[in-house]
């Protein structure tokens, strides 16, 4: 199975990761292009374009500024390790074996504003660019008409090295608008993680977050060929609900935690 998730706002470029090993991102002419782009804000015009302070702003036109295309590990570190976020909890990637980590790298991509899509070990520089960022570019008026259909060709590229027919997403609205599902070369799943709360089962943003790193640890780690040893997805008190589900979306429910 091929696996979508989101960055997450939060980086840490502090701790060093767990392994020198490292790809390079597959689009980087792409982010070059969109660099350029961001190059010509002033941080008022990112404050406003992103709804930061004038603070993430000024932080933002500096990454953007002192970006280039030629990385190292020195100065970059791969992106399975610098997000951190609900999402990537629940993935913990830091407690990855080698061999899991090699998983994570066939069967898991990343979605980027800025990167468009990455393996676990391609290395990236500290950045904010969501992928709703209406940012006016070369081609068109915000970030999904800047990627067209180059990350779902990417998708598609992905689905076929890593052996099956399945993706699995686990990315949020916003960034999985940037894949253009009809022209998809698979079977999309899209999982939905309700908790109980007050006696009713409902999508809570903190835990279904978390629960889509887990998924995620969880593909990683068995590698799943086929849908019905998806469902077996037990983690965290978590299970699958047949009467909830459809067959593009099965729902895994958790009784209210203590």
């Amino acid at each position: 199975m091929l696996v979508l998730v989101s960055p997450a706002k939060t980086l840490d470029f502090e701790n060093p990761p767990l392994t020198t090993e490292f790809t390079q991102p597959s689009l980087l002419e792409h982010s070059q292009v969109l660099i350029a782009e961001c190059q010509k804000l002033t941080p008022v015009q990112i404050a406003s374009l992103m709804k930061v302070s004038d603070k993430i702003a000024g932080l933002n036109a500096a990454r953007f500024a002192q970006w280039q295309p030629n990385f190292t590990l020195g100065e970059a570190k791969q992106a399975i390790f610098a997000f951190r976020g609900d999402v990537y909890t629940g993935f913990d990637a830091d407690s990855l074996s080698a061999s899991q980590l090699q998983s994570a790298q066939t069967h898991l991509r990343i979605l980027s504003g800025l990167y468009g899509l990455l393996k676990p070990l391609d290395l990236i520089l500290p950045y904010r660019l969501e992928m709703g960022t209406r940012l006016v570019n070369t081609r068109g008026t915000n970030l999904y008409g800047f990627w067209g259909q180059i990350i779902t060709d990417e998708v598609n590229r992905a689905l076929i090295e890593q052996g099956d027919d399945i993706i699995v997403n686990l990315a949020s609205n916003e960034y999985f608008k940037a894949v253009k599902e009809k022209s998809l070369k698979g079977r999309l799943i899209t999982p939905v993680f309700k908790d109980c709360k007050n006696g009713q089962y409902k999508v809570i943003s903190f835990y279904a977050k978390k629960a889509r790193g887990l998924m995620a640890r969880f593909i990683v780690e068995q590698q799943p060929k086929e849908l019905a040893a998806l469902l077996s997805f037990d983690l965290e008190g978590y299970y699958y609900s047949d009467a909830q589900s459809t067959a593009s979306s099965p729902v895994f429910l958790r009784d209210e935690q203590a």
